[in-house]
């Protein structure tokens, strides 16, 4: 597993080429609103201050203050500090326009919110703009005040028109400022939010890969452990049917030609359960007295499926056969597993079970009308296991959820015992 970060120390990653071809065109745009605005309040004339430079002398202000930007986020504490000292440059120099000029300097304080690599130098460096910000506010105040009074003609409220004045400026830069400050905080905060989500998602993926391995290994030592009660049973009767042919191979040869041929066959049996065997890996486990399950024994699932409350029908299709052990014992544990299932996730009332014995395989149908499943794309353990299973055999499993309801498992095991000399 991958060490989890520090993430009161995470820093984060630097703007990706997107990220800066995007800033360029915001500078863009930002310059030419503040060409327009520009031109637009010298066509109205309604200038900040009095005595404003010509309009060319304004644009070049404008130019200088949205240059910047086109680098917003890859050096954002030096286009912080360049774009202050421009604005306060602009404004000592009288430039007509203050609106764009204080959207810039917006967006270059909340830049460093978000994108500052070294959060102490990005906190205490926002904090000495803003002071320095409101200093010259104060000192523009200051000259207000000593010098001559603006008309308030319209004046018509209870306080006095130069202190509401300076109450109003003083009240709009705060919350301007607080503004930038805490929104870059939030987009700050909000990546690192991000990054934690995707560190979560990728160790969520890491841990699913394996305890995916980890259930397929545990299917496979079950199939193995199957599979070996299987192969011991055919082993057992060869010795039994060698030892009668042996005691009566001078007396009756009749009786030991058949009891030989039994060996033969069971060998043969013996052989095709082995090579399903093969490639299994199979732990050290406790010894599993019990005798494996088959297609006899459905019957039994059936019944503990109706103590759950579902409504279970089984049909047989097809002549009716006897099949390979280990073919018997894997469409047991499909059907187990379907049933399973059923009961547990799919919220059903009925269940169908079909068994077709074709020319040279056993297929295995289990549908329901459930409607648990249906809304998962998740395929679970148990149809990883099934999957195992099948594929020692040579098998197939189709597994989803039904067009009008409920969901479909059908395997296929071949049946056909592979004739060896």
């Amino acid at each position: 597993m991958q060490e989890e970060p520090v993430w009161d120390e995470w820093r984060r990653p630097g703007p990706t080429l997107r990220q800066r071809q995007r800033d360029i065109g915001i500078a863009v745009i930002v310059l030419l609103c503040a060409i327009e605005v520009t031109v637009l309040v010298n066509s109205m004339g309604a200038f900040m201050y009095r005595n404003p430079p010509s309009l060319l002398v304004q644009l070049v202000w404008v130019v200088a203050l949205s240059v910047p930007l086109v680098v917003r986020r890859r050096y954002p504490m030096t286009v912080m500090l360049a774009v202050s000292v421009l604005f306060i440059a602009a404004q000592m120099n009288r430039v007509g326009d203050n609106l764009v000029p204080s959207a810039i300097l917006f967006c270059a304080i909340f830049t460093v919110g978000a994108w500052g690599q070294d959060r102490l130098r990005a906190r205490w460096s926002r904090i000495g703009v803003i002071v320095a910000m409101f200093l010259w506010l104060g000192f523009n105040l200051v000259r207000a005040l000593l010098g001559p009074k603006g008309e308030f003609k319209d004046a018509a409220g209870p306080m006095d028109p130069v202190l509401a004045s300076v109450v109003y400026g003083l009240e709009f830069n705060v919350f301007f400022f607080m503004f930038a400050y805490v929104v870059g905080e939030m987009a700050w905060s909000g990546a690192r939010r991000r990054a934690q989500l995707e560190f979560q998602a990728e160790e969520l993926r890491r841990s699913q890969e394996q305890n995916t391995r980890g259930a397929i290994a545990a299917e496979r030592m079950r199939i193995a452990r199957d599979l070996h009660d299987v192969v011991a049973h055919h082993v057992s009767v060869m010795g039994i049917q060698a030892g009668a042919a042996r005691r009566v191979l001078d007396t009756d040869p009749v009786m030991a030609r058949d009891a030989l041929q039994t060996v033969e066959q069971t060998a043969r049996t013996a052989i095709s359960e082995l090579r399903g065997l093969l490639g299994v890996l199979r732990a050290d486990a406790e010894p599993d007295l019990k005798a494996a399950p088959g297609l006899g024994d459905l019957p039994e699932l059936f019944d503990s499926a109706r103590a759950a409350g579902l409504e279970v029908s089984h049909n047989v299709y097809g002549d009716a056969r006897e099949v390979p052990s280990g073919v018997a014992l894997s469409a047991y544990r499909v059907v187990q597993e379907a049933l399973t299932n059923v009961v547990k996730h799919a919220d059903a009332h009925r269940v169908d079970v079909r068994m077709r014995f074709l020319e040279s395989a056993l297929e295995l149908e289990i549908t329901d009308d459930g409607r648990g499943r249906a809304t998962s794309n998740s395929p679970g353990f148990g149809l990883v296991g099934m999957r195992e299973r099948l594929a020692v055999h040579g098998g197939s499993l189709e597994a989803g959820p039904r067009r009008e309801a409920g969901y479909l498992v059908r395997a296929s095991l071949p049946t056909a015992l592979e004739e060896k000399a």
